[in-house]
């Protein structure tokens, strides 16, 4: 069975299509009261963690996927365009630190190789974010 954490989880986009294709949300990351109570109403048994900046990923759940849609403001067309070191564009950043620091605590409690969680990282954002990104996947095709 695999499971998945939702970071910027705004309304539950990415654990409803986790439900519907045999995937269990473990917990959610959101700041906004009126996405929580949504997604709370829809999937209670999904844990609540609050902000993504308060968040030690070496202590939450493992999880098979970390999906999440960051703020696309500074990214957008309607943007300023200042990419990745914008203020709220700049938070996939955490996207990126808890995903490595769950890894990391996985590797301390034992796993290695492709047994290492989270396996996947799934990110949602505008066109031009894919401008931004080759930074952080230098080496990789797989992020596209």
């Amino acid at each position: 069975m695999l499971t998945l954490g939702s970071l910027f989880d705004g309304i539950g986009g990415f654990p409803l299509a986790a439900v519907n294709n045999g995937i269990v949300p473990l917990w959610a990351s959101e700041i906004e009261p009126f996405p929580i109570a949504v997604t709370s109403t829809h999937f209670p048994q999904m844990l609540h963690l609050g902000d993504i900046t308060k968040l030690n990923g070496a202590e939450l759940p493992p999880v098979d996927i970390i999906a999440g849609g960051s703020p696309c403001q500074d990214l957008s067309v309607a943007g300023a365009r200042a990419g990745l070191t914008g203020a709220r564009s700049g938070l996939f950043m955490e996207q990126i630190r808890i995903t490595k620091e769950m890894r990391n605590a996985d590797i301390l409690r034992g796993r290695s190789g492709v047994s290492v969680r989270p396996r996947m990282l799934l990110w949602e954002n505008v066109p031009y974010a894919s401008k931004c990104i080759r930074h952080v996947f230098p080496n990789s095709d797989s992020w596209i």
